[in-house]
């Protein structure tokens, strides 16, 4: 059996705060599996790389032969989650909700080991609980206490809405630990209030609390904002092969290692090695096509990520993006911009007519990455190398 210590550093790679240590310690030394759950709303059919770090750490805990509990929010995806919002997010409708959640089960495997994996539903305890269960569980917590929350907070001193159905969304979260007798529950940095909850729901129904741990929000491509489909700068693991490694070759070097840590299967002593290897005059970009070669290979196969790597070297070495090219600024004055606006603030095209024409014709790339999408935002700020035709360059930086 390997030594606790051991285990307690593979658990806490990556990862941002863990509570409460001593009592991880005890559990582990126990020697029996213990029960690890991850919760994720199915709010939107597609995962990006931000969403598998806490996948990976759920990889870390079944390789290490503890069982791994995938929770998809049925129930509780149509509450929707208020973490960061600075709004009532609409509820989603059950069919939405479960044509979401069939796409996850198949996205995720690609990490889990299918057949050591139990996935649940909360809308399995949720139902039963009814009217009268759910009033019940809402007088073990106050207002008081919910406003505790960041959000909640900000949010009433603002004299912005908080709706009741938001208040219910932590005790349901925390009472998803009680159904499932978690011994560890992990989440974004974002949930250590709602995980806590979890905890004391514990306590009061006579269940051994929950450790937490937390794993922080992935940067994006930009290395500024976390990774966000409605940022555009995400990886989405549903990707095409080639799009997946040219956007993951983009990321500047110093994110790469940010990346390698929490994305990475490869050992901390062989990452720490890399490092050595670039200080010492090693170019970081041969480093990164490991990085890109290993994520690709994950989610397409190792054919994919061979020919993804050939297409990539191919492209460069006909001089796709040549080493001159023009560096422009254009002001976002702190709001995100769309790629049409982008394009004719740098010049690249004459009117946002024209840039929309390019993008339909699939005559524009950011970072090598062809783009289809006509409606696509630029963060406010950030860094790209944008191409129009065969001809077209510039190194755009929003501020």
């Amino acid at each position: 059996m390997r030594a606790v210590e051991q285990d307690l550093k593979q658990i806490k790679r990556g990862s941002e705060e863990l509570l409460l240590e001593t009592e991880l310690v005890e559990k582990l030394a126990s020697g029996r599996p213990l029960r690890i759950k991850a919760g994720f709303d199915p709010t939107a059919p597609d995962l990006h790389l931000g969403h598998t770090v806490l996948i990976n750490k759920l990889r870390h805990f079944q390789d290490l032969g503890h069982h791994v509990m995938f929770l998809i929010g049925d129930f509780t995806g149509m509450i929707g989650d208020p973490t960061g919002k600075n709004v009532t997010r609409p509820p989603l409708s059950r069919e939405q909700i479960l044509q979401n959640a069939g796409t996850y089960q198949e996205q995720v495997f690609k990490i889990l080991d299918p057949e050591a994996t139990e996935v649940c539903f909360n809308s399995t305890w949720f139902e039963p609980l009814g009217a009268s269960g759910m009033i019940r569980l809402a007088a073990l917590h106050t207002v008081a206490r919910m406003l505790e929350r960041d959000d909640f907070a900000k949010r009433y001193r603002n004299g912005q809405p908080i709706a009741i159905h938001e208040m219910l969304y932590p005790l349901c979260q925390g009472y998803d630990s009680v159904a499932m007798k978690a011994d560890v529950e992990l989440g974004g940095t974002d949930q250590k209030f709602n995980l806590l909850v979890g905890r004391e729901l514990q306590k009061h129904y006579g269940q051994v609390p929950q450790c937490i741990l937390t794993m922080p929000l992935l940067e994006g491509l930009d290395g500024v904002n976390k990774m966000s489909k409605s940022l555009g700068n995400y990886v989405g693991i549903n990707e095409p092969p080639g799009d997946m490694f040219g956007k993951l070759m983009s990321v500047s070097d110093q994110l790469m290692w940010r990346y390698f840590e929490l994305l990475s299967f490869r050992t901390t002593e062989l990452i720490d090695r890399f490092k050595q290897d670039v200080a010492g005059g090693r170019n970081p970009r041969d480093v990164k096509v490991l990085l890109a070669q290993e994520i690709v290979e994950r989610f397409h196969g190792g054919a994919a990520a061979a020919q993804a790597l050939a297409d990539f070297d191919a492209r460069f070495r006909e001089g796709a993006i040549p080493d001159d090219i023009a560096e422009v600024s254009v002001s976002g004055a702190g709001f995100s911009l769309s790629l049409a606006q982008v394009l004719k603030q740098s010049g690249l095209t004459a009117s946002t007519s024209e840039a929309l024409r390019m993008i339909d014709q699939g005559g524009v790339r950011i970072d090598s990455v062809r783009v289809d999408d006509r409606h696509l935002v630029l963060p406010a700020k950030g860094s790209f190398v944008l191409q129009v035709g065969k001809r077209k360059f510039a190194r755009v930086r929003i501020a």
